[in-house]
């Protein structure tokens, strides 16, 4: 911006001494066409006045052109070095930016996961309660037919009684006349025949009459008496020994103060992400029964995650999950999700020693949960002809959203566990009251807390001499 201004300075400081030049050659000439001298000096003082002042004008606008570019350059440095600050904080901005989103991503898929496994359950638990309705409204139907199968056999009773007693009113009436006729008999003597025709008696009805023909058939129509839980799951699961002769049979007998011969145990002290425990090899074939016992204290008011068997196709292939159940004590036995059952196990929350068994086999889909030797959930049609495929992650103390890891410290497991064991086979009864009682561990285990290979964060095992069942 200072270029022009120069050149104008110049172009001044050259012009005004040609002036000079030029006006004083004009003052030699002839006397007649000159002027007055001073005159003409009055003259070039007053210009030269005027282009001084001009000239300080141009100067000063000069002197403010160059300021003006100073501060502008100034002010350049200035914006440039705030732009660079500005870019350095819109950059990390990005980074922290990024980093959230990453982060969010990440929350997003697994909150999307965990509500498409929410939604799958929901859908099998609707469809449970569907069945479990349609189921009640068969028996209410029973019930019914039932009932008015009863009040028809009470009438047919009520009938059946009164005839008895008419029969009865007649027997007696004929053994007085029995009575009245040996006696006339006694009076005629030997040799005297008396002869007495007894008054018609009515005839009992026969066999094959129409009363009691239909009273037969509601006979016949009612159901006989069910067996207990204890003996239909004993018929399902293997048979009972017969009772000693002049026995009595009783129930379960009451625990002993303490168990021994447990093997290893793990203790779960909190709800950490970090306290896991891996089993491995894990499964090495499919399974197509399953039977998995332990001893577990819990020390928190809902269960947790006991076992969660994850492949790449399904995280959920086989979990004992406690966290989502609908009431509190139960847990979720989850083969192939969505498929599940909810099992009840309301005593485990005391924070004593209980000894667990979960039991299925693929066929005909039936289950068992044995708690303490006592048999207290059962059904059928449970992934009927499934095969629990072999090659997955198995772990202990928590749920697995992906193989080997998703892990949530609101899903951990807190308390302890011994003398846990699975077998690819269902046990019966008496395999599983041994175990419970320590007289003999069933043979054919295929893992057991032997095979954990990798116990992370603060889990400790232990080796407990005796387990006290009433600490």
């Amino acid at each position: 911006m200072g270029s022009p201004d120069r050149k104008t300075l110049s172009f001044f400081l050259i012009f005004v001494p040609i002036y000079l030049y030029r006006a004083l050659s004009q003052e030699a000439g002839p006397a007649v066409q000159r002027k007055p001298f001073f005159q003409r000096l009055h003259r070039l003082e007053e210009q030269f006045r005027s282009f001084q002042e001009v000239t300080l004008t141009h100067l000063q606008a000069i002197a403010s052109n160059y300021n003006l570019s100073y501060n502008i350059d100034a002010r350049f440095r200035s914006l440039t070095q705030e732009s660079q600050a500005m870019a350095l904080v819109v950059n990390q901005s990005q980074a922290t930016m990024q980093s959230h989103l990453s982060h969010l991503k990440t929350w997003m898929r697994k909150t999307h996961h965990r509500s498409r496994k929410v939604d799958s359950r929901l859908l099998a638990l609707s469809a449970t309660l569907s069945e479990r309705s349609q189921q009640r409204a068969r028996e209410r139907k029973e019930q019914e037919a039932q009932r008015e199968a009863l009040s028809s056999l009470a009438l047919d009773m009520q009938a059946l009684q009164d005839t008895l007693a008419h029969l009865v009113h007649v027997v007696q009436s004929q053994g007085a006349r029995l009575d009245t006729l040996e006696g006339r008999m006694q009076v005629a003597g030997p040799g005297t025949i008396v002869t007495t025709w007894p008054p018609a008696q009515p005839e009992p009805p026969s066999p094959s009459s129409p009363k009691l023909q239909g009273t037969r058939q509601m006979l016949r129509a009612l159901p006989e008496p069910r067996d207990s839980p204890q003996d239909f799951a004993d018929h399902l699961q293997g048979t009972q020994e017969p009772p000693a002769p002049g026995s009595r049979q009783t129930g379960p007998a009451e625990r002993a103060g303490k168990i021994c011969s447990v093997g290893p145990a793990l203790v779960f002290p909190n709800a950490s992400t970090n306290n896991v425990v891996f089993l491995s090899p894990g499964f090495p074939l499919g399974l197509q029964a399953l039977s998995v016992c332990s001893w577990v204290r819990t020390a928190s008011g809902h269960l947790g995650t006991l076992l969660s068997y994850a492949t790449e196709e399904n995280d959920n292939k086989l979990v004992l999950h406690g966290r989502d159940s609908l009431a509190p004590g139960s847990i979720h036995f989850v083969i192939g999700d969505p498929a599940f059952r909810e099992l009840p196990l309301q005593p485990l929350l005391d924070s004593r020693w209980h000894h667990v068994c979960v039991i299925w086999t693929s066929i005909l889909g039936r289950y068992w949960l044995h708690v303490d030797r006592r048999l207290v959930a059962m059904g059928s049609h449970f992934r009927e002809g499934y095969e629990i495929p072999p090659g997955g992650s198995l772990v202990l103390g928590q749920e697995q959203d992906t193989v080997g890891g998703g892990f949530d410290s609101s899903e951990a497991f807190v308390g302890s566990v011994a003398g846990l064991a699975i077998w690819d086979r269902a046990l019966v009864p008496r395999e599983v009251s041994h175990l419970a009682t320590g007289k003999e561990f069933p043979p054919g285990a295929i893992l057991t807390l032997a095979n954990a290979t990798s116990v992370g964060g603060f889990v400790q095992r232990v080796n407990y001499t005796c387990l006290e069942l009433y600490p």
